[in-house]
Parts: C-alpha cells; sequence; structure tokens
C-alpha cells in the first residue's frame, strides 16, 4: 500500500462561497472545461459557476465527464449522455425491472473511464448495488446490499476502490482490475462511527489520501490510504455533501451541501445550507477527471 504524505496543512485555510443560489440537495462537484458543475439532485438540475443551469427531471444522483463535452449522469433507475450544447440527452443504461423504492446515487469513473454508480435505498433500506458500465454498453454489478451508496472514488493507480454506506458508517475498500474492471471482495477500509459521522462524498488526492464529507459532524475528514485519520476541519456547513478538487492548479477542494434533501433526513439549520464552497490552503492537489467512454470505446 502506498504511503501517504504528511498529514496536509490547513493553518492557512480559507473558504470561500462561491453559489448565490442554494441547492435543495447540493452534490456531485466538477472541475471540468475549466469551471466547476455541481447538481441540485432532488431538482434533477445541472448547475455551471457561469451561471448556466440545466433542468433534466427526475432525480439526479451524479455527473462525470464524457466524450465530445457531454457529461455522463445516473438519474433514478437509468444512466444518460447529457450535451450542455444542445440540451440533448441519450439513454444508455436502463435497469431492467428496478425497484422503485432504490435509485442510483453516488457516481465515479475508473481511471480508465468506466462509469461506476452507487445505488441507495429511498427509505434507507438495503435495496442499492455498485454498478458499472463501460463505453462500449457492458453492464455489470459489482456489489450488492447498498443502504444509501456514497463516497466512490479511486485510489491514485486506480487499483483500490472506496465505496462508503453512509448509515453504516463504514468506508468500504476492494481490489479493482484497471485492465477489466473486475472488482474484488470489500472490506472495512474505515470504521467512521467513533468520528461521529457517515461519509456522503469522498475524493482521493495525488498523495493517495481520502478526503471525506462527514455529514453528521460537519466536518471534512481526511485518511491515509492506510485508514489513519490525517486531520479533520470544520465544513463550511453542518451537511457537506460532497468533495472535488479542482482549479487551475487542482489544489481547491470544492464542497456542496444539503439544505433539505427531501426525506426528512437531512435538513439544514444553516443559514448557508445548500450553498457551495471552495476550500484553499489545505494542502493537497487532486488528479485529471477520467472521460467517458474510454478512447477507442463506443460512444
Amino acid at each position: 500500500m502506498p504511503e501517504a504524505h504528511p498529514a496536509p496543512s490547513v493553518d492557512g485555510l480559507t473558504v470561500h462561497r462561491l453559489s448565490t443560489t442554494p441547492a435543495d440537495l447540493g452534490e456531485s462537484p466538477l472541475w471540468w472545461q475549466d469551471d466547476l458543475w455541481w447538481i441540485d439532485g432532488v431538482a434533477g438540475r445541472i448547475h455551471c459557476r457561469d451561471g448556466r443551469s440545466f433542468d433534466l427531471g427526475g432525480h439526479i444522483g451524479g455527473i462525470a465527464p464524457a466524450s465530445d463535452g457531454r457529461l455522463v449522469l445516473s438519474r433514478d433507475h437509468e444512466v444518460l449522455l447529457f450535451a450542455p450544447r444542445t440540451g440533448a440527452t441519450a439513454p444508455l443504461l436502463t435497469l431492467p425491472d428496478a425497484d422503485p423504492l432504490m435509485r442510483l446515487n453516488d457516481v465515479k469513473l475508473d481511471r480508465q473511464g468506466r462509469f461506476l454508480s452507487a445505488g441507495m435505498g429511498r427509505d434507507g433500506t438495503a435495496r442499492g448495488a455498485l454498478h458499472q458500465l463501460d463505453g462500449a454498453g457492458r453492464h455489470r454489478v459489482l456489489h450488492a446490499g447498498i443502504r444509501i451508496g456514497n463516497g466512490l472514488c479511486l485510489s491514485p493507480d486506480g487499483a483500490t476502490l472506496y465505496l462508503a454506506d453512509t448509515p453504516e458508517r463504514k468506508i468500504l475498500a476492494c481490489d479493482y482490475d484497471t485492465g477489466t474492471g473486475a472488482a474484488g471482495p470489500f472490506r472495512l477500509h474505515v470504521d467512521t462511527a467513533p468520528h461521529g459521522s457517515g461519509v456522503d462524498g469522498a475524493t482521493v488526492d495525488a498523495a493517495g489520501n481520502l478526503w471525506a464529507a462527514m455529514i453528521h459532524s460537519a466536518r471534512i475528514a481526511c485518511f491515509a490510504p492506510d485508514g489513519r485519520l490525517l486531520t479533520q476541519v470544520p465544513a463550511p456547513t453542518d451537511l457537506p455533501s460532497s468533495l472535488a478538487f479542482g482549479g487551475p492548479a487542482r489544489d481547491r477542494l470544492f464542497v456542496t451541501s444539503i439544505r433539505d434533501s427531501g426525506t426528512g433526513r437531512a435538513v439544514s439549520h444553516h443559514p448557508d445550507g445548500g450553498h457551495v464552497f471552495a476550500l484553499d490552503g489545505l494542502g493537497a492537489t487532486g488528479l485529471p477527471e477520467a472521460i467517458f467512454p474510454p478512447e477507442g470505446a463506443a460512444s
């Protein structure tokens, strides 16, 4: 297992609010095409910091970059391609016989560009699964029995896949075959219960440290590749939801947050609940995003 750099320095940490209008369920920040994108999941809306927004309807779980200036996203029981230039959508996958109490939630691309989406039970029960879709349209289920799938991210070499089940207060890890996309059995990576929170969104920095939105404790935590807690900093609001590094040097940590998730489980009591923020001065840098579909795969 790779060794982490020393704990990031946070002495000079500064926080900037970037959004003007709060989202009900802000999620899935993405630094893409030299700008910041994020979603309001419960509203079915995609935002760009340049002022554009796109209403797709349904419940969007997350977005990721695709070829030709498009986005790939999960929505309820399907995976779609979306072209911001034209507003056109194209279906890539619809889950057959999907449980109406399940929806697709957090998303991430693996280092080769395969689309990963973790499902969840709308009622908080273990109805979700971890789905994988490649650029040729091949779909498979990597893991089942997930209550609320979140925190998808991968080690810098792509050989370790992380997944959080938020109400279980566990970050899981598995060996991941970068060539075939096969996933080994999941193992406990971090028990976050002693830290007072489950994990919502997460990302990995260039040193292999995992940064996690601790939604129940209003903190951002950084864990070493061996699972040790390196540092925690206060989140900008009481319900931080997801994280992504970005900016020209990939040294800004973008943080989305929740105002009202619509389930009754997450309702902010903070005046800035639902806004998007940038944290500067963490002493960490992120990695470039992969692109879906992988080069040479069918689009």
